[in-house]
């Protein structure tokens, strides 16, 4: 048992804390990880047994200028969204913008089951599928009881 006594619960302050910046800053990511707002192009994460599966988000881009590398534990993707043309209308002045063009990149660490030799890429309907193997010793394996 602790000597020091706090007069109430340690972590529910901490929580309170958070609830507090998130409401402050309003609709941004609550997780340190996240990236910040907006961020092009959006992405998700997920595992199986066998591979680290990532998802980009990335709708009128050119495949063929997608760089992917793995580097010291981080996927890069890079690339550039060329502005859509539009037909001409006589008259018209643009005043909002949400689609975004220009070049981006997001770095993603990896976990440390990740195996670099193993991954591969695909674009598919707007969408780069990147599926990173894990490394042999890191699979789960059912233990026999004798």
């Amino acid at each position: 048992m602790s000597d020091v006594y706090f007069g109430t619960d340690l972590f529910s302050e901490l929580d309170r804390l958070q609830r507090q910046m998130s409401s402050l800053f309003g609709g941004f990511p609550s997780s340190l990880r996240s990236s910040r707002f907006g961020t092009f192009p959006q992405i998700n994460i997920g595992t199986t047994d066998d591979s680290i599966e990532i998802v980009a988000f990335a709708p009128g881009v050119d495949p063929s200028k997608l760089e992917i590398s793995v580097d010291k534990g981080l996927l890069s993707i890079a690339g550039q969204r060329t502005a859509h043309e539009e037909p001409s209308t006589e008259g018209v002045r643009q005043y909002a913008q949400e689609r975004f063009n220009g070049a981006f990149r997001r770095v993603i660490e990896l976990p440390q089951q990740a195996d670099p030799d193993k991954v591969l890429a695909r674009y598919v309907d707007g969408c780069l599928l990147v599926s990173v193997g894990k490394r042999e010793a890191s699979r789960p394996r059912a233990i026999t009881v004798q």
